[in-house]
Parts: C-alpha cells; structure tokens; sequence
C-alpha cells in the first residue's frame, strides 16, 4: 500500500540529525518513507502506513499546540511508540507534560521506564531492578517532586544504606551528616538537576526534603510521604522488611537495586533478593525489571554491561562443565558400573 500525504511546515525537524528518526520509524514500522518535493510518500502495509500516518499527523498538531521537543526526546518517544503498538506520538507527549518539573520534563526513553512511570502512578510500592544508567533512581526522584509540587504528599524521604563498595573509607571527619553525604551524594545529584539549588536547599533546611541512611528509618510510620530506597541490593534481610513495614497512609515507596552489584560481605543474604522472591505474589506492588536496552548514559555503558552478563555466562557455563566433568569421571569406575573390582590381596 501506498500513501501520500501533505507536508506541513517544519515537518522536517521530524526527520531529525540525518535522518536517524526517519530510520527508527522505517525500522521499526516496516514502512519506507520518502521526501519529495510537496509530499511524503508511505509505503508498506496498510496497518503499517496508518501509525506512520499517524505519527506525522501527531507531531503536525503538537506543533501548532506549541508543543517542544528536547534533548533526544522525539526519537525516545519514536522508539517507545514501536516498542507498543497501543502507543501514540500524542499520548506520549501529553503524559510527559503531566510530569514536568518546571526545569524538566520527565520523559520515558524506553517502553520499561514508561511502564516503570506508570507503576509508581497505580501502585503504593514498586520495585525497579536493573542494571546502572537504566534511570531507576532518577525517574523515582522525579515522580516524587512531581507528587511533592501538586501536593500530593507532604514530604520526600530518600534511603540508602550506607555500605563501603569494596572501599575502605576509614575515619570522616565532620558532623554526622558530613560522615553519611557521600553515600547519598547520588541522591543529591538528581534533586538538584530537576529543581532550583535554593528550592532544594529550602526544602532540606526545612525537612520536606530527607535524605538519610536506612538506619535512621527504623521505628517510623511514614504518612503523606514519598519514600524512595536506593542501591536496595545492599540492605540485608532485616533492613528490607524494616523498610517496607514503615509505610504509613497516603503514602508511596519506591526501591531501587542492581542484582549484580551487591556489596554486601554475604551477597546471598541482600534484601533486594528475597524480596523480589518473598513478595512477588503480594497484591498492590509491582515490580519492573530493566535490561541493558534501557540504558539511557553513554552508548558504550550498553555494550560494557552486555559483555560483562557475556562473561558472567561464559563462567557459569564453564563451571556447570567442570562438575559434569568431576561427577562423570567418578561415575566411571568399575565398581560404579556394577562390574567386578579388581581382586585384591588377601590382607595377611
């Protein structure tokens, strides 16, 4: 099927840098698309042709709305829209609208962060696992502002256990709370990229705004709060249940970890783990799972994490042939196989 269709003005920042957005679609719709001098020519199947259709009838009107795209998001939102079929350019935009910050606008870059985004709206609690740059703490500080500046909740809460990374830190001098910044330096970093450093200095001052280790959560009840647990692979057993028993009314949690980057002396004993485990089949939370096709940092972060889970199954499967190997090498001894052993010297 082929169709053609108006150009309308400005329609080639759609196109985008040589044309990567062009491709995405072409790609990911099997479409071809074509330029000419006073139309754009569709080609492919009719289902195909009406979404790429529609994708250029979206961004004509959210244009005229005085809608603007940045830092990448058209081609994000180009991507999330083939990712889902249930998906459209408009919907898209307006949904990040209802999320933006007034510096930023949260934007999903991957069809897991949109589901991510979704979950926190439905859900009181909700687990993000994934590997580092797939935005899981950054989007949870994000919804939590949003909830914050449409008083939605009352304060900010963020947690993160306070665990060395093979580091020894020693003695740091300085208050307590000079001692404990530099574990939850990250946090301060995503609060101070979406809101104005004298609003969030503002908001610290005044504890609307808390970030402290998980220790210090022991014994609270949490109401008309928005709770986030960052790097939650290093809590131990104990420590999780401690922090998902805190929440109070009007309240949300979110927890946030990386199973492969456990530092904890005992890995098998992380709170992340048995929670995924333990409470899979809790109703009202929700979990979202991340890959490396989330990444949203530098492009060779996808590529580094790819090789290290290459690695790690190259190991694993060299391991699994090393004990078939013992186990068959003990197996074939004669006695093992039910013939006779050898005669041995009567014992004198």
């Amino acid at each position: 099927m082929k169709k053609s269709i108006g150009i309308s003005p400005n329609i080639e920042t759609l196109f985008g840098t040589r044309d990567e957005n062009v491709r995405v679609l072409e790609d990911g719709l099997n479409v071809n698309i074509d330029l000419r001098s006073n139309s754009i020519e569709l080609e492919g199947a009719p289902r195909d042709v009406a979404r790429a259709e529609q994708v250029f009838a979206d961004y004509e009107g959210l244009q005229r709305s005085g809608f603007s795209f940045n830092n990448g998001d058209l081609n994000s939102m180009l991507r999330v829209l083939i990712s889902d079929p249930t998906a459209t350019l408009r919907g898209l935009a307006d949904a990040g609208r209802q999320r933006s910050l007034g510096r930023r606008m949260v934007q999903p870059k991957s069809l897991n962060q949109r589901r991510y985004l979704e979950a926190i709206e439905q859900h009181d609690m909700v687990f993000g696992v994934g590997p580092a740059g797939t935005g899981k703490t950054y989007l949870a500080v994000a919804m939590a502002i949003a909830a914050l500046l449409a008083k939605r909740v009352n304060r900010i809460i963020l947690a993160r256990p306070a665990v060395e990374a093979g580091e020894r830190l020693g003695f740091l001098p300085g208050t307590l709370q000079d001692k404990i910044d530099p574990y939850l330096r990250p946090l301060y970093d995503a609060l101070y990229d979406m809101l104005d450093p004298e609003k969030v200095d503002r908001y610290l001052e005044k504890n609307v705004i808390e970030i402290a280790p998980i220790a210090f959560m022991r014994g609270r009840t949490l109401n008309d709060s928005f709770v986030i647990l960052d790097e939650a692979q290093n809590t131990t057993s104990e420590q999780m249940k401690m922090f998902v028993t805190r929440l109070g009314f009007n309240s949300k949690a979110v927890i946030t970890g990386d199973i492969t980057q456990i530092d904890l002396p005992n890995a098998r004993r992380s709170g992340l783990l048995e929670a995924i485990d333990v409470l899979r089949k809790v109703e009202g939370l929700a979990f979202v799972h991340f890959d490396e096709s989330d990444v949203v940092r530098h492009h060779l972060v996808q590529r580094i994490i790819r090789a290290y889970d290459e690695r790690k199954a190259q190991v694993a499967e060299q391991q699994m042939l090393l004990l078939s190997g013992g186990k068959s090498s003990e197996t074939n001894t004669p006695e093992a196989n039910g013939a006779d052993a050898p005669d041995r010297p009567a014992e004198k």
